[in-house]
């Protein structure tokens, strides 16, 4: 592990810094973040295969249960198996390989359980934030989903109606009734996420995992951005063609907030003469950061000022508890100039560090201070004093942001004046980067012991939520939910059953038009989900569910190339365009007005004879009078060459006349081959 000494002697120039990093954020970069870390990163990536891996379980019916499993050597559990199953997800393959027709189903992170009664009770008492005990005794029952990744608008109008529910049966109530069911629906919340977060970090681990992939690119894109989506209200109901950019985006701001905070952490520990040391996932990638100080500096600067900007921690110089520290201590060695080198580097001497604070980088504004080793409830303090606050504004004063303007006003400001001078007050939450160390600690095994456990018994006191359990429990019953899973899924009558009647609500949409969906929708949401419509089973179900979901593969992989701002033939596969194009004109009576917009877009966006063609065969073979539309466009349209124009008015005029190859009534051979 990399620790930086940054001494004051450069204070001048660390003044500089700082000025620069609060006026111009933009000029911060992660560069020197990832020199850092690169050969670290390249190690831990190769590495990661000993610590991650994949089990399949095949289920019956068509479909198989895939499980993350990772070695957690940081718990430091004699005679304990170190392989513990996180993360389970089911795909439902229909039975055959191809990967066209799969559909992403349930998705388990297995250190999510089920509270006990106490835990309930507990969750419920308005300003209670803290833990209140693990669960000892688990059932036999299979564990709870996170999601249903096939239908994630499911949680938005849950949402939706809960928060109507709230708002308007249960808070006219008074205060009593108001506050505890509102902090028992937000305990619940906070506690799913910060398992789907834990969740997300595992399958993000795995991606980086070289060798045979058993999830797809599409699949892992889809996965981590639904599962990103969970903390936006409206975010099930993100198209899947959007999927992609949002990963990517949100992959690409979650770089920048790291290494924005490594460079402000960095710099604040050179400027007070700390020690800066990233902590490093298994791939390589620094989500967390320890600040250390020198035993020796100590003495040296015995009564000197301190800067808690940005750190928001006690001035160190003036805690007599530090020279007298009876805590952990880590015995590192320096060379002539102050930098860390070997114990058996020439002239090298030794120095003692104390570990001070341990800081989250994904936080958006400031570092996340997650551990004070001097004053446990200092980081807790400040965590809620966000959640006070919006308990006492919304269930006391019933107040609300968008509903009071001068509050509106005030608490911009004051988030404004709080963000800039890096007070650690009524900031975004540290879920994330809770989560995230809890998983860190669990596989990181190049801390110390010792040091582990204090910072883990540390961190559990941060926790706000009285659902929440400690590591070592969080194991155990990772592993015991996930025998009861596997049971689950061997029993005929477990999974299996259960997989085909998400299949019969499947055909929901291929027997009904959109006004009775909506009805049964809403039957569902009102009767808090206990009534889902399922339609009988018919002997062609699964071939049915087979063209179907072809035909949305092949119609979302088609509207992600028609949105290309170049020629669609630059970005993509000719070959993989014209293939989906084709199986569109297979199944046109099938196919929707989605694929009717893309081939328009994608005849319009392309110079490729092949990709014309196929686009004028799939227009061709939809029966709706959005296709006769397009068509109508192209052989109008005066810009294209005569022959395309033609081509199109003759596929207009065959779309009400059983299906043929339109080439075959064409003359001159415009879509047999040759150019137009």
């Amino acid at each position: 592990m990399t620790i930086q000494k940054r001494g004051s002697r450069h204070s001048g120039w660390s003044l500089v810094l700082v000025l620069l990093l609060l006026f111009s954020p933009l000029l911060q970069t992660v560069g020197r973040s990832q020199t850092t870390s690169a050969t670290a990163s390249d190690q831990s990536v190769t590495g990661l295969s000993q610590i991650l891996r994949l089990e399949t379980l095949p289920v019956a019916g068509g479909a198989e249960l895939v499980t993350v499993k990772a070695r957690l050597d940081g718990l430091q559990t004699e005679g304990v198996d170190k392989w513990v199953p996180l993360v389970s997800i089911l795909r439902d393959t229909l039975g055959d390989p191809d990967r066209e027709n799969d559909r992403l189903r349930y998705i388990w992170p297995l250190t999510y359980t089920r509270p006990t009664l106490k835990q309930r009770l507990a969750a419920a008492i308005p300003f209670f934030y803290t833990r209140v005990g693990n669960k000892n005794s688990l059932s036999l029952k299979p564990p709870p989903p996170a999601m249903d990744l096939a239908a994630p608008d499911k949680e938005v109008w849950n949402k939706l109606f809960w928060t109507a529910l709230q708002n308007i049966l249960l808070d006219p109530y008074g205060t009593p009734i108001k506050a505890t069911t509102s902090t028992y629906r937000k305990n619940t919340e906070d506690y799913r996420r910060s398992h789907i977060i834990r969740a997300l970090s595992v399958i993000e681990l795995y991606q980086a995992v070289e060798g045979e992939r058993t999830f797809t690119d599409s699949e892992m894109a889809e996965i981590q951005a639904r599962l990103l989506l969970t903390n936006k209200t409206f975010g099930g109901l993100v198209d899947d063609t959007k999927l992609q950019s949002y990963y990517t985006k949100e992959v690409s701001q979650t770089r920048d907030e790291r290494g924005h905070n490594w460079e402000m952490l960095r710099q604040r520990a050179e400027a007070e003469s700390l020690y800066f040391q990233p902590l490093l996932m298994p791939d390589g990638s620094a989500t967390h950061a320890l600040l250390w100080v020198s035993k020796s500096d100590l003495k040296k600067k015995l009564g000197g000022s301190f800067s808690s900007r940005f750190l928001n921690i006690a001035n160190p110089w003036t805690d007599k508890r530090l020279q007298n520290w009876q805590g952990y201590k880590e015995t590192r060695y320096v060379d002539s100039v102050g930098q860390l080198v070997e114990a058996d580097t020439p002239d090298a001497q030794a120095v003692e560090l104390i570990p001070l604070a341990l800081y989250g980088l994904d936080n958006p504004k400031i570092p996340s201070l997650l551990v004070d080793f001097r004053d446990t409830y200092n980081p807790k303090k400040r965590e809620m004093s966000r959640r006070a606050l919006n308990d006492v504004t919304r269930n006391i004063l019933s107040i609300s942001t968008y509903g009071s303007l001068p509050f509106f006003v005030g608490r911009t400001v004051y988030d404004f004046i709080t963000g800039r001078r890096g007070m650690d007050i009524n900031q975004p939450s540290r879920l994330q980067a809770y989560s995230q160390l809890k998983l860190l600690l669990a596989l990181n095994d190049t801390l110390d012991p010792k040091l582990r456990e204090e910072t883990n018994d540390h961190l559990e006191n941060v926790s706000l939520n009285p659902f929440e359990n400690d590591l070592e429990v969080e194991a155990r019953v990772a592993r015991e939910q996930y025998e009861a899973l596997v049971a689950f899924a061997k029993d005929p009558d477990g999974l299996a059953a259960k997989l085909e009647r998400d299949r019969r609500s499947e055909l929901l949409s291929l027997e009904h038009g959109r006004n009775a969906q909506i009805v049964f929708r809403a039957a569902n949401v009102l009767s808090f989900g206990k009534y889902v419509h399922r339609e009988e089973r018919t002997i062609d179900m699964e071939s049915r569910l087979d063209i179907a979901r072809r035909l949305s593969y092949h119609t979302t992989f088609l509207r992600q190339v028609a949105k290309a701002g170049i020629q669609v033939e630059v970005a993509w596969n000719a070959e993989d365009i014209c293939k989906s194009l084709n199986f569109i004109a297979e199944h046109g009576d099938k196919a929707g007005q989605h694929a009717v917009a893309a081939a328009a877009q994608i005849f319009a966006r392309t110079k490729d004879d092949d990709v014309r063609r196929a686009c004028l065969e799939s227009l061709s073979r939809i029966s709706s009078n959005k296709a006769k539309t397009e068509l109508l466009k192209i052989s109008e349209n005066q810009s294209l060459d005569q022959t395309w124009r033609d081509t199109a008015a003759s596929a207009l005029r065959q779309l009400n006349v059983p299906a043929q190859p339109i080439a075959s009534t064409v003359s001159g051979g415009a879509l047999k081959g040759g150019q137009p």
